[in-house]
Formats: structure tokens, sequence, C-alpha cells
């Protein structure tokens, strides 16, 4: 039996465009103020920790992605380089993480867009139509994401232009500010600003579908990671310095009331439909990454075999996608935003320690990055994670139990018991 397989229709600008697509819409409007709840101005302190955190996990998966272009992404290196369960591990935390992820998109999305009685339905009706999107194919997804990104990076500058024009908030930002939170305020926000890192894992999940992808994907996760490092310390900074801390932590859409505030009150619509489609954006590329590795565990057991199914005309793994979507509509559902993001952020810190302990083992030929990246990378996961609201850490720890013993309950249907299967 022929194993069903994704076609290669990507080159290395779709695959910047579809990492940034998934970073700037996470970042940007959705985790800046849940920061600055934590830690005040000391967010970024929390934005650089988090992007050294996320340097090691991108070049760690970058360097993985290089000798294994196929879906699923660290799913599927933590198998090849580990073992079944590490790659088991690493994809249930992916799956259940980025549901959360796509539940909180698709909130934000609602938030900037919406009133607030309209914004449940709103989300849902958001994943139902770019669910559609993703089922006739990763060229329209990679074209859609393109669009996006270009309307959010224009109204992003708006927002800076204006907050730079304002005079400024009773709260400046000084030295002694930055740790009003306390260190552990500063590693909680590191961890939920580690949220808007994660989307240059999109890139990876979809290497079946990139051409040269020994070559193309490296340089996309290095490329989309410098870009919205960039777009994220610039706007951080606009947003405390025109709302201050607290304005910022107490707002649910931080950046057009930032620009509401700064007087260029034409501005705050632009802004909202930039915050709209940079949400639409990371859900679109969200949406593609749950499917692929859910693809990519159903192909190899560890989910439902029926899962592992590719569309004939559209070459998309549209059974896959499907189940994501209706998984994706319950937790919009039943979650409200900032939970959606700290509960987020441990399956994903989770799936890049996976990754950074793979990619540490890799020898020869296999090694692009210092051993100290995945080092940094693997400790900077671990301490992320545990320092995140005790909430988060709680449910996140509940799930990998259950998905430990679903796998369990699998192998001993199957006659094999044991861990190695």
């Amino acid at each position: 039996m022929t194993t069903p397989a994704l076609s290669r229709r990507l080159g290395l600008g779709d695959a910047v465009f579809i990492g940034l697509g998934s970073m700037i819409g996470a970042g940007v409007f959705a985790a800046f103020a849940p920061a600055a709840g934590a830690a005040g101005t000391g967010l970024l302190v929390g934005l650089a920790i988090a992007a050294v955190v996320a340097f090691g996990n991108a070049t760690s998966t970058a360097q993985l992605a290089a000798v294994h272009p196929t879906s699923g992404g660290v799913y599927a290196y933590g198998r090849a380089e580990l073992g079944p369960w590490w790659g088991y591990i690493a994809g249930w935390g992916f799956v259940v993480g980025k549901i959360a992820s796509c539940a909180a998109m698709a909130l934000t999305f609602a938030a900037y867009a919406v009133p607030p009685a309209w914004q449940r339905p709103v989300a849902i009706a958001a994943v139902v139509c770019l669910g559609a999107v993703n089922w006739f194919g990763v060229t329209r997804t990679a074209q859609v994401t393109r669009a996006i990104v270009v309307v959010v990076l224009l109204a992003l500058a708006v927002a800076v232009a204006a907050s730079a024009a304002a005079s400024g908030s009773s709260d400046p930002l000084t030295a002694g500010s930055l740790w009003v939170g306390g260190w552990y305020g500063v590693l909680q926000s590191a961890g939920l600003l580690f949220f808007a890192f994660a989307g240059y894992a999109r890139i990876a999940t979809m290497g079946e579908e990139v051409r040269d992808p020994a070559r193309t994907i490296p340089r996309a996760i290095v490329l989309a990671f410098a870009g919205a490092l960039i777009v994220y310390a610039a706007v951080a900074v606009a947003v405390l310095s025109v709302l201050g801390a607290d304005g910022t932590a107490a707002s649910a859409d931080p950046i057009a009331a930032a620009v509401a505030a700064s007087g260029w009150t034409w501005a705050e619509p632009i802004v909202r439909v930039g915050a709209a489609a940079a949400s639409l954006g990371a859900l679109l590329a969200l949406i593609a990454g749950v499917g692929r590795t859910g693809f990519a565990m159903a192909r190899a057991g560890d989910l439902p075999s029926w899962l592992a199914a590719v569309h004939p005309r559209w070459q998309v793994p549209h059974r896959a996608e499907v189940a994501a979507v209706l998984l994706v509509i319950i937790a919009v559902v039943l979650v409200d935003l900032r939970g959606a993001i700290g509960f987020s952020s441990f399956g994903v810190l989770l799936y890049y320690l996976v990754a950074n302990i793979a990619a540490y083992r890799q020898r020869g030929a296999a090694r692009r990055y210092p051993h100290l990246l995945q080092f940094v990378g693997a400790i900077g996961c671990v301490g992320l994670g545990l320092t995140l609201p005790w909430q988060s850490v709680v449910a996140g720890v509940a799930v990998v139990v259950v998905g430990v013993v679903y796998r369990l309950l699998v192998l001993l249907q199957r006659g094999r018991p044991d861990a190695t299967g």
C-alpha cells in the first residue's frame, strides 16, 4: 500500500510569509496584555528572554528540519532522533497547545472586529472559513498569508508612528521600572510572550510541502524569526510609552487603545483592520500546522488512522484539518483569551524541549549550530514552562497525562505494552 504523501509547492518566500503570518498575529495583538499584567514594563526584559529561548529553539528546529524534510515537525524529528515516545510527547504537546493557540487567535480577531456580544460566534465563523481556505490547498494558504502580512505590517507602522507622535505616558520607561514585577513576574511574562515566537514551527510542520527543504526551511525559520522580533520590540516600546504598564495590562486591544490615546483617532480603524488581519493570518497558518502534525501522527499510528488521508485533488490532509477545526470550535466556546495563551505556551514549550534534546544529539554533517544554543533552548523551555500561571501548568500536565494514557492503551490493544512502541 502506498503511503499518503503531500506535494512540494512552497518556495522560500512562501515559507517566510507563513512563519511571519503565524508569529505577528499571535504576539503583537494577543500576548502583550497578559505579559504586562505579570511584569509591568518588565515585559521588555521578558521579551528579550523569550527571544533568546526562542532563537535556541528556532535553530534546533532548523537543524532538524534540514535532515528530516517531512510533515509533522518535531513530532517526526523526535521519533527519528530519540524514539517514538519522545516524538509522541512532542506531537501531543503541539496539537493540544496549538488548538489553544487557534482559539486564542480566533478570539483576538473577534475582540478587534466586533462588539463583545458577537465575539464568540464571529470567532467560530472565522475558524470555519479559514479551515475552508486550507482545504483548497497549501498554495492558497500561502497566497492569503502573504496578503495578510502586508496589511498587518502597514497597520503596525501606523500604530508605531502614532505612538511616537504622542506626548508619552505618566509611567515612563526607566531601568528601574523594568523590575517592578520581580524576577518571577519577568519570567512569567517571558513564558507568555514565548507564545508570540512559536510561529516558525508552522514552517517545519509543512516540511513535506516545501521545495528544496534542506536549504529552504532553515533559512525561512531564521528570517521569519528575525523579522518578527524587530516588529515585537518596536510595538512593545510604542504601546508601553503611551499606555504605561497598567493601561497595557487592562486593555483587551492594547495597540488600538494606544493609537486612540495618541490622538490619531483616524488611525484606530486602520489598526483594528490590521489586528483582525493578523489574527486571521495566524489562525490560517495554525490550522494548517495542527492538521499536518495530526496527519503525521495518524500516518505513524499515534492517532486514529482515518486521519492519515490526503485529498486526491487538493493534496491536503483534509480529514486531519476538519478534525482540527472541530476541536478549535470547541475550545473557542469553552476558554478565554488569556487562559488559552498560557495553556498554549505550556504545550509549545514541551514541544520545543524535545526539539532541543533531539538537535543536541545530532552529530556529524547534520550539525549546523553550536550545542550551547540547544542547551540554552532546553533550559529555557523548562524554566519558562514552570513559571507560567499555575492554572496553565496544572492543565498542561493533566493533558500530557491523558495523552500518555491514550498511547499506552493503544499499544496494549496492539499487543505492544512496552515503552518502545
